[in-house]
């Protein structure tokens, strides 16, 4: 199965006010993951929001400098919170054949339930990273824990093989 890895908003702007511990732990499992992906040949998307972003503001619309973006990793913008709208996300994953997407990333409530949502609209398989999604609500984490499909990295590590 044809996999890819979305990394949803981890930019300076957005994780204002989360505390950096929490931060420090995803980014943890962000960067394993995205580290079995590349070995293994698979597409990694870093997915920025833009939307709001100005001349004077755009230095911290940037991806935080705990994630690792390595060749070949890909860049998106987006400017609504599903990041298949009015974007190429979705033509990107159809040239690389892909059918499951692996979400991780910020804010488990808004831009990463949308695209997961988006990803369901499409066809796709989508799964949430375990322990790779942020929030600044602990309940809207434990509740997509709850309601969406999860996996782990050791299962990824074996996806990722396969």
């Amino acid at each position: 199965m044809k996999i890819a890895f979305l990394i949803i908003d981890m930019q300076i702007v957005h994780l204002e006010g989360v505390p950096q511990s929490k931060i420090d732990k995803v980014c943890e499992y962000i960067n394993h993951v995205s580290g079995v992906m590349r070995a293994a040949g698979h597409p990694i998307i870093h997915i920025q929001d833009i939307e709001g972003m100005t001349e004077e503001t755009e230095g911290s619309y940037r991806t935080i400098e705990e994630i690792v973006f390595e060749s070949p990793d890909q860049a998106l913008s987006k400017q609504y919170s599903n990041a298949f709208w009015q974007t190429k996300l979705e033509e990107t994953l159809a040239q690389h054949g892909i059918e499951r997407v692996i979400l991780a990333g910020f804010a488990a409530e808004h831009c990463v339930q949308f695209t997961y949502n988006g990803a369901v609209e499409r066809g796709l398989s989508p799964v949430l990273l375990q322990n790779g999604i942020l929030s600044r609500h602990d309940d809207a984490v434990a509740a997509a824990y709850r309601d969406r499909n999860l996996i782990s990295y050791p299962v990824v590590e074996w996806l990722a093989r396969s």
